[in-house]
């Protein structure tokens, strides 16, 4: 299994996904473990000082000016997780929870939160042991940053809270704990308040959705190929002097040569010519490198702001290079919170146009010949037609969640946190457009390549074929209607696991 040094330094995205989905172990480096040491021993001076430090010697957020005496302050920290571990509804996904510890660890690892290696150590140990904090789906509101849900994850640091194995399985944390040879921790002066600071679940969300995004771009380019094959459409359209000269966005460029590329040598595209009454295809054809373009500068802009939030130590307070220990405000999670709604718009509209070119497939008012809804008997068959419904359902959902979760902001903690940035929300609704992107894709892809059956004897190009050809193995061709759910779920599953692309 593969494994992943966490060092002061902090860690690329390609490390994220490693460990959050591919279950990669993890190992903290000698000089992170040194990082840490030195800012716990800045704390630990201030431990018996008059002076009020806030996560050390102060209560929180509204609190923050009440001063907690020595032996108060290990239940100062106990009490702040088990508070503060108050989410509800549904358990959110195990690769959340996993980015969620993950990041949280690199932050411990930069030496600036003061918490001793032990801590650190700790979280490593139980994402080494596949063990997983059950985090719930509301709490959060992306300032101060992920409280509730790292909370949740800290409970099961202290041998508290609820938690599954390696198995799957709910089990008792202390049990879990034993199993795996982790010792349950005492939080000491400011280690519980830096468990939980920080825009780590959103920005976990915001990797894995640039991730799986990609794909969805790459594969848009080749599914709208095979749509453009079946509804006889042009190339022409693709030809590289008509972007990258004329309107140089790096997004369209890629996106009008992979279909270029996908459409090369099709007999299916070589067999016509456009018609006098139709002299240049649907938008929905021939602007598609235009907005799948804009997706893929859009992701390039999230992976910005993701990478330099990887860069980021996000607590408060935060421990100085030179020793002083500092509060601050970058726990505000407003740069990842604006990019996880600007991919939530962007995948609404990529998820339109895709609908559009299904639908036109299954119009025989303008599908070019093609039977109505693909069926194999139209009027006894229905083919695909209520497929179509299935995609527009998710279309119309991904425009309700293209409403931006970071325009709105409720305050909380007696008016002391008065503005928040909902990025948790945005994340948790950009995951559902991710999902709903890649079933709209799928349908897209099914109703193509029936369509490309269809026009037998013409054949697909090359490429278009191959993909085709792969979706066969579990997806059967025309024929008359039968139950559709189970071959639309194999083509969602086709999609996700980037089968289109090879």
């Amino acid at each position: 299994m593969a494994e992943v040094v966490i060092n002061e330094r902090g860690m690329t995205m390609a490390d994220v996904l490693a460990i959050a989905r591919d279950g990669a172990t993890v190992r903290l480096s000698d000089s992170a473990l040194a990082a840490m040491a030195a800012s716990r021993s800045h704390i630990d001076a201030l431990v018996a000082s008059s002076t009020p430090v806030y996560g050390v010697s102060t209560g929180f957020g509204a609190l923050a000016n009440k001063y907690v005496s020595v032996d108060q302050r290990a239940q100062l920290q106990r009490s702040l997780i088990r508070s503060h571990a108050a989410g509800v509804g549904a358990p959110v996904e195990r690769e959340v929870v996993r980015a969620l510890i993950t990041l949280r660890l690199k932050t411990l690892a930069s030496g600036r939160t003061g918490v001793r290696p032990v801590i650190a150590q700790t979280m490593a140990a139980l994402l080494n042991a596949g063990i997983t904090p059950v985090v719930r789906e509301f709490g959060s509101l992306g300032c101060s940053g992920d409280l509730a849900p790292l909370a949740h994850c800290a409970l099961v640091l202290m041998g508290e809270g609820e938690a599954v194995g390696s198995d799957g399985a709910q089990r008792p944390v202390p049990e879990l704990l034993k199993a795996a040879g982790i010792t349950a921790i005492e939080l000491q002066e400011k280690e519980g308040l830096a468990l939980i600071n920080g825009t780590d679940g959103m920005l976990g969300m915001l990797i894995m959705a640039i991730a799986d995004m990609e794909v969805i771009c790459d594969s848009i380019d080749v599914i709208a190929s095979m749509s453009v094959e079946a509804l006889l459409g042009t190339d022409a359209v693709f030809e590289p002097e008509l972007h990258e000269p004329l309107r140089p966005h790096p997004g369209q460029a890629l996106s009008a040569a992979n279909m270029l590329n996908a459409l090369k040598d099709s007999p299916i595209v070589a067999s016509h010519v456009l018609n006098d009454d139709q002299v240049q295809d649907a938008y929905s054809l021939r602007c598609a490198p235009q907005v799948t373009g804009a997706v893929r500068d859009t992701i390039t802009h999230a992976t910005l702001v993701a990478t330099r939030e990887l860069a980021s130590t996000i607590d408060n307070p935060v421990v100085l290079p030179d020793g002083r220990v500092s509060s601050n405000g970058n726990f505000h999670g407003a740069p990842v919170a604006y990019v996880l709604d600007f991919l939530a718009i962007v995948l609404a509209d990529l998820g339109s146009m895709s609908e559009r070119r299904t639908d036109r497939m299954l119009d025989k008012a303008r599908s070019n010949g093609l039977p109505p809804f693909l069926a194999d008997d139209p009027g006894v068959d229905s083919g695909l037609m209520i497929a179509q419904y299935t995609q527009a359902a998710l279309v119309s959902e991904n425009k309700r969640n293209a409403v931006p979760a970071s325009a709105d902001s409720i305050p909380s903690s007696a008016m002391q946190e008065d503005h928040v940035s909902m990025g948790w929300n945005a994340a948790r609704k950009l995951r559902l457009s991710v999902l709903n992107m890649q079933r709209i894709a799928a349908i897209e892809l099914l109703t193509a390549a029936r369509a490309l059956d269809l026009r037998a004897p013409l054949q697909p190009s090359k490429i278009t074929g191959a993909v085709r050809d792969r979706l066969r193995k579990t997806v059967a061709g025309p024929g008359p209607d039968r139950f559709l759910s189970p071959e639309l779920e194999a083509a969602v599953h086709f999609v996700q696991q980037g089968s289109v692309i090879g």
